[in-house]
């Protein structure tokens, strides 16, 4: 089926779509378009659109008739009160749905944007048209006409977006699974399942990629109706990747050496490996040792945002949980460190930051409504207790971080917690703190 016939299909229909967020806003244009008859549901106030019919403000939800309803991601499945007979689906479901080419899809609690990034530029660098998407780049529906079978697909998929997929990519990474979003999920299984939507709906040629490190994520290989492959860096993969300390292999074969890695940290070499069992031997040796030497990262994950009177300055914004925020410290081993963080609270454990931050970091800046359990957690782990501030506004945690860091020290923003109690999120976190950081 092509984007022709699919909207065709929807002639006749009355169509909804449940929130007007970055990924709906090209589905709308494009079903308004086609002279659809369509209602854009929406909690805030909405400016008018040509075509389109809108209904806002609380009760948005009340008297969903439809017959197609497009779900935005953040609306859990179960709080939409469906018609009889009405089919729920999402921008990332209909692509799926009609994407021509190969998909690979990426998800985990942490590394899942750097995983796909760098899967997409292995890719890139071999030769092939690379399609961005999901919950990097930009939706890819309306583009789905201009896609030929020999491209490829790359995609970033949350645990909202899975929830209720009924299809899978091709080839599905996971690159871990540790509490997360509980604020939203009813639970850590609740999660774990709607992760498991990235490969369940496989057939038999579908490859799945692993975390052979992570107990919950190893586990869904029982689950897997194709070929399974797994990275570690504790064991030997014979039919994956793995690393021994300094070198990074595929099976028997070594790839590259850790020093060939730009990005530092353990954590990146797992997100590398991931990828690389994703597309090796498609994308071949030379071009992962490109890859590797050439590639600098992605904004807000550890970026370097200057150095001032002997002081670096590190932003790790996207460090929402504490198995990120103990990744980014363990990759800066050896240096000192003031960290900021706390922030939004999405009810997940801190106990293992706590038994981090002890003889790791020498100042600890705590903000936001999470900051008391992140104390909580630090005083509970005992060992070598850093100096411990607390500041109610960010800016103000920034400024005394700042003022509390010494020549030869790095001031790390990793916050550990979501960014929703100051922010819309964690890219405007990240470029608040660089933004106060170059006004030093």
């Amino acid at each position: 089926m092509n984007l022709k016939d699919y909207l065709d299909g929807l002639r006749g229909k009355r169509v909804a779509v449940l929130g007007m967020g970055i990924s709906n806003e090209p589905l709308v244009k494009l079903l308004a378009a086609e002279g659809l008859e369509v209602t854009v549901r929406d909690k805030r106030e909405l400016p008018p659109m040509d075509g389109v019919k809108t209904i806002t403000g609380p009760d948005y939800l009340r008297d969903l008739t439809e017959d197609v309803v497009f779900r935005t991601p953040g609306l859990r499945p179960d709080q939409i009160p469906l018609k009889p007979g009405a089919v729920l689906t999402s921008e990332m479901e209909a692509f799926f749905q009609l994407c021509p080419c190969p998909v690979f899809a990426i998800t985990g609690s942490d590394g899942k944007t750097t995983t796909t990034t760098i899967l997409s530029e292995l890719l890139k660098a071999a030769g092939k048209t690379v399609w961005l998407g999901g919950n990097i780049g930009h939706p890819l529906l309306d583009q789905v006409d201009r896609i030929s079978p020999q491209d490829c697909a790359v995609v970033e998929l949350s645990s909202f977006q899975l929830m209720s997929m009924s299809m899978s990519a091709s080839t599905a990474i996971v690159t871990n699974v540790q509490p997360n979003h509980l604020d939203w999920h009813r639970d850590m299984d609740e999660y774990s399942q709607a992760k498991k939507n990235v490969f369940l709906h496989q057939d038999k040629n579908g490859l799945l990629v692993l975390n052979g490190d992570d107990p919950v994520s190893s586990a869904y290989a029982a689950e897997a109706s194709g070929k399974v492959r797994f990275f570690s860096r504790r064991t030997r993969q014979p039919e994956g990747c793995w690393f021994d300390g300094e070198t990074v292999w595929f099976g028997d074969h070594p790839l590259l050496r850790r020093e060939e890695i730009k990005l530092p940290g353990l954590h990146n070499i797992e997100n590398y490996m991931a990828a690389f069992c994703a597309v090796y031997p498609l994308v071949g040796e030379a071009v992962c040792r490109q890859v590797a030497g050439s590639f600098g990262g992605v904004e807000h994950r550890l970026e370097l945002v200057r150095e001032k009177n002997g002081v670096r300055y590190i932003n790790d914004s996207i460090a929402s949980s504490p198995s990120r925020t103990i990744a980014g410290l363990r990759a800066l081993e050896g240096q000192r460190l003031v960290l900021i963080a706390g922030g939004y609270d999405k009810h997940i454990p801190y106990a293992p930051l706590g038994a981090e931050i002890p003889g790791r970091v020498r100042a600890l800046i705590l903000t936001g409504p999470t900051g008391p359990k992140i104390r909580e957690a630090v005083l509970a782990a005992g060992g070598e207790m850093p100096l411990i501030l607390e500041e109610a506004d960010f800016r103000q945690a920034v400024l005394t971080a700042a003022k509390t860091a010494e020549p030869g020290e790095t001031v790390l923003l990793s916050p550990a917690s979501a960014s929703f109690d100051a922010f819309k999120n964690f890219e405007e976190r990240g470029e608040t703190f660089k933004t106060i950081v170059n006004e030093l």
